[in-house]
């Protein structure tokens, strides 16, 4: 076996250290949180179990840990359905060239490039001042579309941008309606990157902190929750937050994966379905 030079050592330990700095900071705080009841913040460890976690679903003296969850499930949900249908829509729009899309383009692209406490400072004077509620259901909810919205209309720009436009014109051919075209033809090709825009919506909403420090009012989501305890509790309940919040996020990142590969056999198997009727 010939051997491998150098350099293939050299990159392979840039490598693991790079796994490391990624996935170093999440393993720690999920090893601190199976501490033992007088375990700290710290290492050593002091015992092994799963006394925080059960802890956590404690009343707690600070903070609102389940009612922050739910309201961060929520607000994504809510975000992830408005990408999803607000991109596709965009998406179909920009196929076609009008007057001003260059300048709707890069003004929608300019959302990525402001600092996000910026957008949340924004649409929080924009609410008060409108005598509107500063809430995370409605400022909160908007403030984080500026930051997915971007992400999903690039995305379909791309899909579309390669859409062989002949399965619309074969459609059409046949009678179907532009609706019909959309619904039967365009939506089933495409349904495999609408789960990645769903996930890109969910997730980035989900995590999202500086766009809603100061646009969710008086009830904080799960990222301000947690930026609250840690000047408040000091104990590893916090990690065992974390890493149940780990576990749903990766939960969350598998549901969406099952379902892409769903939705690629089902149209693999339409189309050998299709390829057997001919």
């Amino acid at each position: 076996m010939e051997p491998r030079p150098r350099s293939f050592y050299v990159l392979t330990a840039f490598f693991v250290l790079f796994i490391l700095f990624l996935y170093g900071p999440t393993i720690t705080i999920g090893i601190l949180s199976f501490q033992g009841e007088g375990g700290g913040l710290t290492f050593p460890m002091r015992g092994v179990s799963l006394y925080w976690f059960f802890d956590l679903f404690e009343q707690q003296a600070v903070g609102d840990i389940w009612g922050s969850f739910r309201r961060s499930l929520v607000l994504g949900l809510m975000v992830m359905v408005t990408t999803v249908v607000v991109s596709v829509m965009g998406g179909l729009a920009f196929r076609k060239k009008f007057p001003g899309s260059s300048i709707l383009f890069y003004l929608i692209i300019t959302s990525l490039v402001i600092p996000s406490i910026l957008i949340s400072l924004g649409v929080g004077l924009l609410f008060s001042q409108s005598g509107l509620d500063v809430h995370w259901s409605t400022s909160g909810f908007g403030s984080q579309l500026t930051w997915t919205l971007p992400f999903g209309l690039l995305i379909m720009f791309a899909v579309f941008n390669r859409f062989d436009k002949s399965y619309e014109e074969a459609a059409r051919d046949l009678g179907a309606t532009p609706w019909q075209t959309i619904r039967h033809v365009v939506l089933p090709i495409i349904a495999p990157s609408l789960i990645g825009v769903a996930l890109f919506g969910f997730t980035l909403s989900y995590d999202e902190f500086a766009r809603t420090l100061l646009t969710a009012g008086s009830y904080n989501t799960l990222p301000l929750e947690i930026y609250g305890m840690t000047t408040n509790v000091t104990s590893p309940v916090l990690y065992a937050l974390g890493t149940l919040t780990t576990l749903f996020s990766l939960l969350i990142i598998g549901v969406f994966l099952a379902l892409a590969l769903l939705a690629n056999r089902r149209r693999a198997r339409a189309g050998s379905d299709a390829g057997k009727g001919v």
